[in-house]
Formats: C-alpha cells, sequence, structure tokens
C-alpha cells in the first residue's frame, strides 16, 4: 500500500513537473516570437495601462499571437510586468520580451525636428504645426507672446534660436523646443562673445546675431564666411551702407515674389540697407555657430564689395571700379548660361 502511495506520489510529482515545465516553455515561447510587423510601428502605453491590457491589443492588431498560458506570465517573468507610459517604436523582427523590455525601461521613441541654418521662425511655426506627436502649444500664440514665454529678451525670435536637429518624445511641447533652441544659442554667443576680436562695430552681443544672420543668408560656402564678414565690419567701419540683398528681402515680406527690382531698392523699409545706415533691426534669419563666429572673428581684409562669381562662390573687390568689372563678369556669364 506504501509502495503504491509513493508511486502515485511521484507520478503526481512527475506529472506537475512535467506541466510546469511546458507551460514555461508556452510562455517562453510566447515571449520569443517576432513581432508580426512590415513596417516599424509606434505604440503607446497610457497612464494606467495594465501590461494584460498592453499584450491585448498587440494580439488585437495582428502584432502577435495569443497564447492561453500567457497569464502566467508575470509570475514567471515578473521583470517584464512593471511597463511604464510612454510612446514606443516597435520594429519588425523584435521579439515580444525586447518589446516589453524596452516599454519596462521607459525608454520613449525619439522623434526629431531638423531646423536648418538660415531659415525663419516662420518656418519653424510651419515645421513644429506638422510633427507627429508634438503638443502644440504655441499655436495660438503671438511671436512677441513666444518670446516672452522663452524669456528671449525680444519680441521677434528672429536670430534668437540655433537651428539644429532636436529630439522629443510624444507629448513635449513645441514650447518645450524653443526654449531648449533659445538657451543653445545664448549659450553659442555668449561663448563666441568672450573671444571676439576688439575694434569691432558691434555694442552688443545681439548687434553680432544681425550680422552673423546677413552672414549666414550671403552664403553657404563655410570657407566664406569670415570674409563676407570682413566686407560688411569693413563698411560698417567706414560709414558706408551695407547694401546686401537679403536685408532688402526680408523687408518685403510676403509681397517678395523671387525678384528684387530696383525699385525695390529704394523702397524705404526698417531692413532694407540700401536706404537705412548701419545694421537692421532684429537679425533676419537663424545664423548658425560658424556664422556668429565668422561675424565676431573676420578675415582682416580691405575688401568693400563681392557678388557671385557665377561659378557658386564670390568675388571680392577693394575698389568699386574692381566690383563693377566682376558684375559685368557675372553678368556675362549669366547670359551664357541662359543661351545654352
Amino acid at each position: 500500500m506504501i509502495k503504491k502511495l509513493i508511486l502515485v506520489f511521484i507520478f503526481v510529482l512527475a506529472l506537475g513537473m512535467a506541466l510546469v515545465f511546458y507551460a514555461k516553455e508556452q510562455v517562453k515561447g510566447y515571449l520569443l516570437q517576432p513581432m508580426q510587423l512590415s513596417s516599424e510601428q509606434l505604440v503607446t502605453v497610457e497612464h494606467g495601462k495594465t501590461l494584460r491590457s498592453a499584450l491585448w491589443s498587440m494580439e488585437k492588431q495582428g502584432w502577435i499571437e495569443g497564447n492561453r498560458f500567457s497569464r502566467l506570465l508575470p509570475h514567471l517573468y515578473p521583470e517584464v510586468v512593471h511597463i511604464r507610459a510612454g510612446t514606443y517604436q516597435v520594429k519588425p523582427g523584435e521579439t515580444l520580451q525586447q518589446v516589453l523590455t524596452t516599454m519596462v525601461s521607459g525608454e520613449e521613441h525619439q522623434f526629431s525636428l531638423t531646423f536648418i541654418e538660415g531659415s525663419q521662425f516662420k518656418e519653424w511655426r510651419t515645421q513644429f504645426a506638422q510633427a507627429p506627436q508634438l503638443k502644440q502649444q504655441t499655436a495660438t500664440m503671438t511671436e512677441a507672446e513666444i518670446a516672452k514665454a522663452i524669456g528671449a529678451g525680444h519680441d521677434k525670435l528672429e536670430g534668437l534660436l540655433l537651428a539644429e536637429t532636436y529630439h522629443y518624445t510624444a507629448g513635449m511641447s513645441d514650447l518645450d523646443i524653443l526654449k531648449r533652441a533659445h538657451k543653445a544659442l545664448t549659450r553659442e554667443l555668449d561663448k563666441a562673445w568672450q573671444t571676439k576680436q576688439t575694434h569691432l562695430p558691434l555694442k552688443t552681443p545681439y548687434q553680432a546675431l544681425i550680422l552673423a544672420s546677413i552672414i549666414e543668408k550671403e552664403t553657404a560656402i563655410e570657407s566664406e564666411r569670415t570674409r563676407i564678414a570682413s566686407v560688411f565690419v569693413n563698411r560698417l567701419n567706414k560709414g558706408m551702407r551695407l547694401q546686401t540683398d537679403p536685408t532688402v528681402i526680408y523687408g518685403l515680406g510676403d509681397s517678395y515674389d523671387g525678384d528684387i527690382r530696383k525699385k525695390d531698392l529704394s523702397t524705404p523699409t526698417p531692413y532694407n540697407t540700401y536706404v537705412i545706415n548701419g545694421l537692421p533691426p532684429t537679425p533676419i534669419a537663424m545664423p548658425g555657430v560658424e556664422s556668429i563666429q565668422a561675424a565676431l572673428n573676420p578675415e582682416q581684409s580691405r575688401y568693400l564689395y563681392f557678388v557671385a562669381s557665377g561659378d557658386g562662390g564670390h568675388v571680392f573687390s577693394r575698389s568699386l571700379a574692381e566690383h563693377n568689372r566682376a558684375v559685368q563678369n557675372y553678368l556675362r556669364k549669366l547670359r551664357a548660361s541662359k543661351k545654352h
């Protein structure tokens, strides 16, 4: 009798162990199944959402196959239970375990917004409006209200934001990014101001930004920036007007149709440097770090003029006569290119 009981006990124990082993293998297989996706997808875990509801949601979308043993997951794999709220990127071929591990770590998907050097604030607003999963906190605010909210110290934000790539997670706001962009610009401007040349015709860091924005719009060639800066600095030191087309274009605003006409050069606006003396009242674009550094450390030269070379760069001149010859040469190249 005792032997029978022992045999029954051993059988039951063996059966139990076999069932436990089978259940573990089933759960393991459930966790190791690859996500059935054809492309990357975003999944959002809302606050208060449980592991069970997250799994059910993925099963419903056909990303994973259900398994009746999945209810044992919290008991057998407690390390994947406490998922955090957030938006996560799920990639094809990732296992369910990898996805849950990411959710437990709270490593949310990073969206990115890239602003190019020389862009204007109105373009930033357009990009914000089109950015996925970004809270539109400034959509109904005026530029002056936004400037006050980020502590810019000026009503216009042109030039006061550093153009680069900014990363954000779902639920962050455009105001968050603007604060970071202004802080980054201030940091770079302060750094450059500390190493500026002496005897520059720039009394404040803001004036340096204005000049840097003009340099940014005049050339995309890095090697030319300090030379173009020298032209503007030389003209300012001599009391000559800057006479730079990008400022005219900025002053025309929405009326600019792609061409600058002779009358535009003589039409007074606060930004028309063919009419006004000195710098315009604000920057005309978002300058990059290189243009800021060029404005504060220009090349030592006697150049007072420059014009497009027709080959992508510029020709620099010390006198008006030299400049006029360079202009005529450029016009000849332009006419020749139109014939072909």
